[in-house]
């Protein structure tokens, strides 16, 4: 501690500066100060002893936290129980030589003190000798007991901790730094051995300095030093992946978001699931890829979607569209699975008609999100992803490369869904090759879109109903609350989080196709599609090269969007739609393609549509109850849930007369997609009925 004064000395802004007075003003007291060259500066007090602009050089001896010496608490608390009990008896035969009481104080005597020997009237050499002989050691002793209780009271008594000095403090700092540069340039590399990096570094110290100008370590003494620099760059003992994740880590202070209320920040990653599925397209068991969004702050799962091998940009964009349009519960789904309704008080009596909305029974929360926090996958860095969340108005928050604890929440849900979920279904391989079963393949039994329904039930019905470790509200110790109870209790703070109430919301996450408009039609990818609101008369396009955007879902390209110049959707029809009576994916129509090319010597699309039905067995000759079973296994997933209620229903439009130019049975395909097939055939396939009960029956 030091007085500051007139004549103190002090460094302000790297200047010795001394203080030459003192001025008490209005505003405070303030300090005029004089560096070597003469120049007067005038500061305020508060800012010589807060700022760290100015430094106070001690002219004495005093306590400072820049001193050698450990603070008492820390002396005292290595201590054991035994070692404190003497320090305390030790404590007091100071007190009893220097006061004459062990407590050092008259106040708080025992029965019988002050001992004659220790009178405070007899000189203190006479008391560090009574003292001396009372406890057989040396009057010495005693006096350096009493020296450092003087200068550090009780904790100066402590014993000395023996510090061994560290092994690479022993070994030639040019050495320790040639085997840190060994280790680290083979960090990408097999596992090396303790002796290969002695060798090396031993090598190339010879030949960077000399033979015998750097004294290299023993064999002993070298590994205990490799065994210390174990510690700072791991090498040996773990396995080489592990060793890069550490060495990735990094060097500063770490950093969290924090999320304060619902769709501040959305979770989103890709993960290859540890279970085979079945392909509808091909009928093969394939790898399956799981791409999940979770509000950060609720750790509710707001979109998933599960897509076969490899998960492409406009997935995750589906992803992102079911933050805002939740999926809808299915019937057979429990009930527990559906979206509780926030905010509605039970005294409340409302309008059923308004509960029936476009949001209700919903299997998950609706919210806005406003930041999204992603990796730096393809489909995350993608320009349609980007784009999307730059016209909805969400910021994109990229975490650090390879480093997955950034997104530590999600990558639990993974975990949490293999652990609960994956490992009881049949297929499943274990989340590693040691893990793996003789031939998991064969056991495949799911499609893909079951073993997704089979994971949305779980997350709805399950995982946002059980109470979490980490959803926890710091105003009430010990309570643990599940996601849609946290999701609840941050619109309590927050306030509810309006979402896009736009009925053509999803077209804005769609893939944009440029085309001219032909007589025929929009040709894309092979696939001529027709409708009302289509421009026929050869107007200019506004946009340039005379192309004009459509909108389509890879999910089902029978049908294409379309927005007029007045600024009105229109659905466009492809013209082999009425033929499938059901969506077709775009990776099912490029598959018919090489049936086509691989069975045919001509293709055509009509040979696609056909080829496709008869690989999922919809002949047109099955019962109903057949069709429903191939169907349901022939059905892909629906990426984006599109419901233009207010659209007209479109019809399929009359190709012209070109477009079937060159196709000999154009006529009998008419004829038979049109025609009456009252046994149970294709036309009399009820969409909606399949899709309730298609899991019941199969």
């Amino acid at each position: 501690m030091v007085r500051l004064s007139v004549g103190s000395r002090l460094v302000y802004d790297g200047e010795a500066v001394e203080v030459i007075e003192m001025v008490a003003t209005a505003v405070g007291n303030q300090v005029v100060l004089k560096d070597r060259l003469g120049r007067m500066l005038r500061v305020a007090a508060k800012e010589l002893l807060l700022s760290e602009r100015a430094r106070v050089v001690p002219d004495g001896p005093g306590p400072s936290s820049a001193d050698d010496e450990d603070v008492a608490s820390v002396v005292l608390s290595r201590l054991s129980p035994a070692e404190r009990q003497r320090l305390v008896e030790r404590a007091g035969h100071v007190r009893e030589v220097r006061t004459g009481y062990k407590s050092g104080s008259a106040e708080l005597a025992r029965p019988g003190e002050p001992r004659p020997e220790y009178d405070p009237a007899l000189p203190f050499m006479a008391r560090y000798a009574a003292k001396a002989a009372e406890l057989e050691v040396e009057a010495r002793t005693v006096e350096r007991w009493v020296h450092d209780f003087q200068h550090g009271g009780e904790a100066g008594l402590a014993p000395a901790v023996r510090v061994q000095s560290p092994v690479l403090e022993r070994c030639d700092p040019r050495w320790v730094e040639i085997a840190v540069e060994v280790m680290v340039e083979h960090l990408d590399q097999a596992q090396l051995m303790r002796k290969t990096v002695l060798d090396r570094a031993r090598a190339r110290v010879i030949a960077r300095f000399g033979e015998g100008v750097v004294e290299i370590p023993g064999r002993s003494k070298g590994y205990e030093a490799l065994e210390e620099l174990e510690k700072q760059h791991p090498t040996f003992r773990l396995s080489t992946k592990r060793n890069r994740d550490i060495a990735a880590r990094p060097k500063g202070t770490y950093g969290k978001l924090r999320p304060t209320r619902p769709g501040e920040y959305l979770l989103m990653d890709t993960t290859r699931l540890d279970v085979f599925a079945l392909d509808p397209m091909t009928l093969r068991w394939v790898n399956c890829e799981l791409t999940v969004a979770m509000d950060w702050y609720s750790r509710c799962i707001t979109g998933l979607r599960l897509t076969p091998v490899s998960t492409k940009a406009v997935d995750a964009a589906a992803v992102l569209f079911q933050a805002y349009r939740p999926p809808k519960v299915l019937p057979h789904w429990p009930a527990q699975a559906v979206w509780p309704e926030h905010g509605i008080p039970r005294s409340v009596l409302v309008d059923q008609d308004a509960l029936d909305g476009p949001l209700a029974r919903r299997a998950g929360p609706a919210l806005a999100p406003e930041t999204i926090v992603v990796d730096h996958g393809k489909i995350f860095v993608s320009e349609h992803l980007t784009s999307v969340c730059a016209r909805m108005g969400i910021s994109i928050q990229p975490v650090r490369l390879r480093t997955g604890r950034d997104k530590g929440p999600i990558e639990r849900f993974f975990k949490t869904l293999r652990q609960d979920l994956l490992h009881a279904l049949p297929g499943y391989k274990g989340p590693d090759i040691f893990s793996r079963g003789v031939r998991p393949e064969d056991e495949a039994f799911f499609f893909l879109d079951e073993l997704a329904d089979k994971i949305r039930q779980w997350v709805a019905a399950d995982y946002h109903r059980a109470p979490h470790t980490s959803l926890v509200e710091p105003s009430i110790p010990g309570l643990r609350m599940s996601p849609a109870q946290m999701f609840e209790h941050g619109m309590a703070r927050a306030g509810y989080i309006e979402v896009p109430r736009d009925p053509y919301l999803a077209l804005e996450f769609l893939e944009t196709e440029w085309r001219t408009i032909q007589p025929y039609g929009v040709e894309i990818d092979g696939c001529r599609y027709n409708g009302d609101g289509l421009y026929h008369d050869a107007r200019p396009s506004p946009y340039r090269g005379g192309l004009w955007p459509f909108q389509v879902n890879p999910d089902d390209i029978t049908r294409i969007y379309f927005r007029d110049l007045e600024r009105r959707w229109h659905v466009l029809i492809w013209e082999h739609a009425p033929g499938l009576d059901m969506p077709m994916s775009r990776d099912a129509h490029r598959y018919g393609w090489k049936l086509v090319a691989a069975r045919h010597s001509y293709a055509s699309e009509r040979l696609v549509v056909e080829e496709l039905l008869e690989r999922w067995n919809l002949g047109f000759a099955m019962t109903l109850a057949e069709r429903r079973m191939a169907l349901r296994m022939a059905r892909d997933q629906v990426a984006f849930g599109i419901e233009l209620d207010e659209l007209p229903a479109p019809q399929a439009p009359a190709p012209p007369a070109e477009c079937l130019a060159g196709v000999d049975d154009a006529a009998d395909f008419a004829d038979d997609a049109g025609a009456d097939h009252s046994d149970g055939s294709l036309e009399d396939f009820d969409a909606d009925a399949f899709y309730a009960d298609a899991l019941e029956e199969l």
